[in-house]
């Protein structure tokens, strides 16, 4: 992908598009994110998540990530019961806002063989992590292999639990085929 093209899907990127181009595309490259459906499916989560590049951190209050911290929300995400500041330390993270205790681990595992991002957390907010961290997401959810068969609302429930942004997230993909399918 050139950055004419990643402009052009995200238009609202500016100048963030330069900053994450090289980083995308060697995180896509990395995880087989290698047609231009898969691209377009990724690229239009991403966008939606990340606010076209602009967040690589979770928008919320204190009080907001405290559904992180305590409950059954925060038990499935794999942080501690007791109100301590998971919520805040591990909140979403990175391009595709990596959420929880849990998949802090498992995306450490994965990029760094260890568990560095529990104690580094903000690392998911440098490009080259964020960029990792949801390419790294996408392929180990299936995503690619649903991307293949064009079931968007599938992958949106994967990575939002449920429909949000839908509208925003099909207008996203919309733009990523028109861009990256039309060769």
């Amino acid at each position: 992908m050139t950055l004419a093209q990643l402009q052009q899907i995200f238009p609202r990127a500016r100048s963030l598009a330069g900053v994450f181009i090289s980083s995308l595309n060697l995180a896509m490259l990395n995880r087989q994110i290698n047609t231009p459906q898969r691209a377009a499916a990724f690229l239009a989560q991403i966008g939606h998540e990340s606010g076209e590049l602009h967040y690589v951190r979770e928008l919320g209050s204190d009080q907001y990530l405290t559904k992180y911290d305590t409950g059954s929300l925060a038990a499935r995400l794999g942080n501690t019961p007791e109100a301590d500041g998971d919520g805040q330390k591990y909140r979403g993270r990175g391009l595709i806002q990596i959420t929880g205790r849990r998949n802090y681990l498992a995306c450490s595992q994965a990029l760094f063989a260890d568990d560095r991002l529990l104690l580094q957390p903000q690392l998911l907010e440098q490009p080259q992590w964020a960029c990792e961290s949801a390419a790294w997401f996408w392929q180990s959810n299936g995503l690619n292999e649903l991307a293949d068969k064009g079931q968007f609302t599938t992958i949106t429930r994967r990575i939002n639990g449920g429909l949000n942004g839908l509208d925003d997230r099909l207008q996203l993909w919309a733009r990523a085929k028109a861009v990256l399918c039309a060769s």
